[in-house]
């Protein structure tokens, strides 16, 4: 199996790790070679976060170079538009349409851009935009929505078994939230075609 290449784009906050995670998680209980990577940044105070997920049958690096990712998962439309640049050509972005203002923009230093849904459905690339954060609302927990953003995912890893997933989150999170994120995986997994 060729490597199969993710970049996942967000905030602090935002769950990315614990995504990042999931899907590494999913690839090793697959049987596949995962390599995994990732820069918080000023996480904590609500900067942007990166992580790497590289899966194949052999992996030998970590890191994503410009033009290589097969999918960008962005947990925010700005940081999707900062890490378009590892898509490949023909390469999909999956992005949450939900905006989370920077430190920047909220402290008023800098103001939002404008137009970044467009600039996203201009690229070279399919495009994939959902409300992560109503979808987790309508679930009953707007803390999920990193995990309706790794059901949209799921659906274009075709070579992982469906039930893989539910085992991973099952391991990943805690049981009193656990139905919670199975809804919020399905939930996210629907909305994408």
């Amino acid at each position: 199996m060729k490597t199969f290449n993710i970049v996942l784009a967000g905030v602090g906050g935002q769950g990315v790790i614990l995504a990042s995670k999931i899907l590494s998680e999913v690839g090793i209980s697959q049987g596949l070679d995962v390599k995994q990577s990732e820069v918080h940044g000023m996480s904590q105070r609500g900067g942007s976060v990166t992580s790497h997920v590289k899966i194949g049958s052999k992996v030998y690096s970590p890191l994503i170079t410009e033009g290589e990712a097969d999918i960008v998962l962005a947990f925010e439309l700005l940081e999707g538009m900062r890490n378009k640049h590892y898509l490949k050509k023909g390469g999909q972005i999956i992005y949450n349409t939900s905006r989370v203002n920077p430190i920047t923009v909220s402290s008023g230093a800098v103001k939002y851009p404008e137009n970044i849904e467009s600039e996203l459905k201009n690229l070279d690339c399919e495009v994939h935009g959902l409300d992560a954060f109503d979808l987790s609302k309508k679930v009953g927990n707007t803390k999920s929505a990193n995990v309706v953003l790794v059901g949209a995912v799921s659906k274009f890893l075709t070579f992982i078994d469906e039930n893989k997933w539910k085992e991973v989150i099952k391991s990943s999170v805690p049981a009193k939230v656990l139905d919670l994120n199975l809804k919020a995986f399905e939930a996210g997994r629907n909305s994408v075609q």
